[in-house]
């Protein structure tokens, strides 16, 4: 019996497939190859919650006025009501955490638990290690709608939001539906138009924002707000908007969640996870929609914040494996304490002044990223 080539492309790649859970046939995972892998996960799983809750204790403490980790600790378990401890704290303490500092702490988690996600995402559909949340033109679209907000300078308030973040987040909504159905040919979104429509988008979007700010006089008085806005900053003050972000995010987390399986299958490809029963327009028309929400809820909240999405990913993908089972939910915690430590250095490097954050993720996570790089001594593997 003769063997062609294709047959034993194919029952290679069968064999490959073969590592794939069958629990399900229509999500499958990747079983790790050691039980060194669990355990690494394991403890990945445990310690990075507990560097979230320290993060978000030492950023609420440090500032201009310092509050010790203690008291806050106690301000905290005392305002969620399961244990009622004696006020043994100042009162304008308690303020400046409740009411200053925890709601941009969080929201700092938040918009880097969101960037990360939508990182992981965006690299496992386009099976490209340089894509992060920007890559189909949400920033261009963000960019074009929060400069629209401060021209227009209409004074009214969507859910507690003002100009600028409503119409930031509606414009990366925007942009990356306008950018999903120029992609779509025949029912389907191959992933190379998807990519470069993105990119000529972002890019006509891009250049609109230099032209509403040469044409437009307002903008000329907004200018330095405009630049720090697209290097990112926390911009939520109020609890109000804080729940509108949570529940965008957990809601798009949440879906994310659910696509892990279907990332792994189409890591293999789209031709051999539909032959695992995938149905691969759908799973990523969903993965899009999820990645979209994510990065909305984030620029509206954090502007333009760089290497988020693409430096947590890639980190941790380096350290605990590529199974977007678990990566998803390392990637969510990894990154909402990355942005608050990041945060919370731009906040404090410079006083009285404040750095814009996405220049603090720039610095302190890229280097860290290629040391990381160097040190494995071995080719990245995607």
């Amino acid at each position: 019996m003769v063997t062609t080539n294709s047959e034993t492309k194919t029952r290679g790649r069968r064999e490959e497939i073969g590592k794939i859970s069958d629990s399900s046939p229509a999500a499958p995972c990747l079983r790790p190859a050691i039980d060194f892998h669990t355990a690494r996960f394991r403890i990945g799983l445990a310690l990075l919650p507990l560097l979230l809750v320290l993060s978000i204790v030492l950023a609420s403490g440090m500032g201009a006025v310092r509050v010790p980790s203690r008291e806050i600790v106690c301000i905290i378990v005392n305002r969620i009501g399961f244990v009622h401890l004696a006020h043994t704290w100042p009162r304008s303490d308690e303020i400046i955490i409740l009411q200053v500092r925890l709601p941009r702490v969080l929201a700092a988690a938040l918009v880097g638990a969101a960037l990360s996600v939508a990182g992981v995402l965006f690299q496992g559909l386009l099976r490209n290690p340089l894509a992060d949340p920007y890559v189909i033109g949400t920033s261009g679209g963000a960019a074009f709608g929060a400069t629209l907000g401060i021209i227009l300078f209409t004074h009214f308030s969507l859910l507690g939001f003002g100009t600028v973040p409503t119409l930031a987040f509606l414009g990366a909504l925007g942009t990356m539906l306008l950018v999903y159905r120029i992609s779509r040919v025949a029912g389907r979104t191959p992933v190379v138009t998807l990519l470069l429509a993105g990119f000529a988008v972002s890019v006509i979007l891009g250049y609109s924002v230099s032209f509403l700010l040469i044409v437009s006089q307002r903008a000329e008085f907004d200018l330095q707000f405009i630049y720090a806005w697209m290097l990112g900053g926390i911009w939520i003050e109020r609890w109000s908007q804080l729940g509108v972000i949570s529940l965008i995010v957990l809601a798009g987390t949440a879906l994310a969640f659910t696509l892990a399986r279907s990332l792994n299958a189409l890591a293999l490809g789209e031709e051999f996870a539909a032959y695992l029963g995938i149905h691969v327009e759908r799973q990523k028309t969903a993965v899009i929609v999820a990645g979209a929400l994510l990065t909305a809820a984030a620029v509206s909240a954090g502007g333009l914040i760089g290497f988020v999405g693409l430096i947590v990913p890639h980190f941790l993908r380096l350290l605990f494996g590529p199974d977007h089972v678990r990566l998803l939910p390392l990637a969510a915690l990894g990154g909402a304490a990355f942005l608050v430590v990041a945060d919370l250095l731009s906040r404090i490097i410079m006083p009285p002044n404040e750095l814009p954050v996405g220049i603090l993720t720039a610095f302190v996570g890229g280097p860290a990223f290629l040391l990381l790089l160097r040190r494995g001594k071995r080719e990245y593997r995607f």
